[in-house]
């Protein structure tokens, strides 16, 4: 880890709406300054994480170089569990990320909460997948607001830590999309902009009917 270990307690409360256990037993906590890599495809698994503060991506690299990100985790969830030895996934963080890491023993003792973890962010996944297969633009920048929406607690002012370019690469699009999609919501004043990341619904029903 990039920062000195040290022992730690439960520093920031996550939302009271996102579906996570806190994990007890022995762990080490780092903060991971924005770009910062947690671990790299082909990494041995060998811990999981929890989220403190701060925001992290999973992707993978496409065989053509482009990065594909499957998921963002916030304050209070889990990331790291895979099936397998090996990470087929790269970790990274957004912002400047605080995390507890749990070894394979600790989470042995957890296996019942961290199966409904798993099982939680497969369901997420599952979605992702029908929303990247399935919806057009519009429809997947609604989704992935509400999305936003309800994991972040905010239920109409947004601060988005990702930028455009990590949305656009999370949802199949290119970045112009992304920010035509965003200028289209704007105009129907579905959404308001306060800056490049701050993001007001101003038309919850509507936005939500969009993905339906």
């Amino acid at each position: 880890m990039d920062a000195a270990s040290r022992p730690s307690e439960w520093s920031h409360e996550a939302p009271d709406n996102i579906a996570r256990v806190r994990i007890l037993g022995p762990h080490l906590v780092a903060t991971y300054k924005p770009g910062r890599e947690i671990y790299a495809q082909g990494d041995t698994v060998a811990k999981c994480y929890q989220i403190e503060t701060g925001t992290v991506r999973v992707y993978r690299l496409l065989s053509d170089g482009r990065r594909q990100i499957v998921a963002f985790y916030f304050a209070g969830e889990v990331f790291g569990l895979e099936a397998g030895s090996t990470h087929r996934f790269f970790a990274e963080a957004i912002t400047e990320t605080t995390l507890a890491a749990f070894r394979q023993t600790t989470v042995q003792e957890h296996s019942r909460e961290l199966l409904e973890l798993a099982l939680d962010g497969m369901a997420r996944a599952q979605e992702h997948l029908l929303v990247v297969r399935r919806q057009c633009a519009v429809e997947r920048m609604a989704a992935f607001l509400l999305d936003l929406s309800n994991r972040l607690g905010a239920l109409q002012q947004l601060r988005l830590p990702m930028s455009r370019q990590d949305i656009a690469d999370y949802l199949g699009l290119t970045i112009e999309t992304v920010s035509r999609v965003i200028a289209k919501l704007k105009e129907r004043s579905i959404i308001a902009l306060r800056d490049a990341r701050a993001i007001d619904i101003m038309k919850p029903g509507t936005l939500r009917s969009l993905c339906n």
